[in-house]
């Protein structure tokens, strides 16, 4: 069943569009996460349905119900900000128990939801912690449980865990998708990061220039970009001008192999790193000098540079990584090779 519709939503300042005719529904227990670039509308667009935003044009559905009318404080949701917005002169129970007093808890049943709460986001026992002790990652579950107290029907993350180091947004992210299954909590997230939002969410939704680019889950979204804005938002830069025909590609790379029932004629061909393929000595293929090479952990990243086209960047194994101004030869994986759809 959808909780929130957005139906034609737009939001002007002057003559500029930062969001332009949106169309997008969230299912209940459903986690998306809206994901873009700087500017391309993300947060506008989780203000609008928080009801902090007016819309120039459109509705904001909740549960089939227009939202035009409905003040910020009857919407029934949730919103987690990036900075937390902690009160520092009430303590971490003081900060969880907050909405559930705005909305007349009673004393006794405050006290057993904050507890019940900072159970669950793995804060035990620290109601009477001040928030200033707090590291990053552990105000960032205060935050959580303040928005997950008063039991909102839809929870909006704005950049939920942008101030955090990398090593903690990884464990976080995990620990939150956990816990909002267990919950059967409806979740609306923005984010920059596509790590997070890819492993956080049921569902992408990629913005560009406050429009909806591509929607889908993200093995979809990962697997076939539906443009070459998206493949290169997503990190993707092997993208070239190809010719398609007869189930291959005439390419700066020369002839590159495509998946059965690819559209041919003028196209924009990706080929992700991970199919550029390494070939043996002495074998036929792509001649490449590795121009560099980057440890990941579970693979080393290359960039190579062919006699022709541009450079092209590869992925290969920790055993047997050829070196810097080594020569090497590369095939190209069907599989791995994405004809995009028309257009930016």
């Amino acid at each position: 069943m959808t909780l929130l519709r957005l139906d034609g939503v737009s939001v002007r300042f002057g003559d500029r569009a930062v969001v332009d005719a949106v169309d997008l529904e969230v299912a209940e227990h459903e986690i998306v996460c809206v994901l873009g670039p700087s500017g391309s509308g993300k947060s506008t667009l989780l203000r609008v349905v928080a009801g902090l935003q007016p819309v120039s044009a459109g509705r904001v559905l909740l549960g089939d119900a227009d939202q035009a009318a409905v003040p910020v404080h009857r919407r029934g949701v949730g919103l987690m900000f990036q900075d937390h917005q902690l009160f520092p002169h009430r303590d971490v129970g003081g900060n969880v128990a907050f909405g559930l007093r705005m909305r007349g808890a009673s004393g006794g049943s405050s006290a057993a939801r904050v507890e019940e709460l900072l159970e669950l986001v793995g804060l035990p026992g620290a109601g009477r912690r001040a928030v200033a002790s707090l590291s990053g990652g552990e105000q960032q579950r205060v935050a959580l449980a303040r928005a997950l107290a008063p039991s909102p029907r839809l929870l909006m993350l704005d950049e939920p865990l942008g101030q955090l180091d990398r090593g903690l947004r990884e464990r976080l992210v995990v620990e939150l998708r956990s816990l909002f299954s267990r919950l059967g909590t409806t979740v609306l997230a923005v984010t920059h990061d596509q790590g997070e939002a890819f492993a956080l969410a049921d569902r992408v939704v990629v913005m560009r220039d406050g429009r909806i680019a591509q929607a889908g889950t993200p093995l979809e979204v990962w697997q076939r970009p539906a443009s070459e804005f998206v493949a290169r938002f997503l990190g993707f830069e092997n993208v070239v001008p190809a010719t398609v025909s007869g189930g291959a590609a005439a390419t700066p790379w020369g002839k590159v192999p495509v998946p059965a029932g690819a559209p041919e004629g003028e196209r924009r061909l990706l080929i992700r790193p991970v199919g550029v393929r390494l070939e043996a000595a002495g074998t036929d293929g792509l001649s490449c000098e590795v121009a560099s090479r980057t440890f990941r952990g579970t693979h080393v990243a290359l960039l190579l540079r062919p006699g022709a086209g541009p450079v092209l960047e590869a992925e290969c194994s920790l055993a047997g990584a050829p070196a810097v101004g080594d020569r090497v030869r590369v095939s190209f994986t069907p599989s791995e090779v994405v004809v995009l759809p028309d257009g930016p």
